[in-house]
């Protein structure tokens, strides 16, 4: 659970861009992050 909340949390912070282009990579980076947690 504690995983699932720094992950939301990491996607939260991720998505703050505010140019799209930005926001892309955010979403990237956090799909990255969620890929990872979903691993272990």
């Amino acid at each position: 659970m504690t995983r699932l909340i720094l992950v939301v949390s990491a996607v939260l912070a991720l998505t703050a861009c505010n140019t799209v282009k930005g926001v892309g990579q955010d979403i990237q980076k956090g799909g990255q992050v969620i890929e990872g947690a979903a691993k272990k």
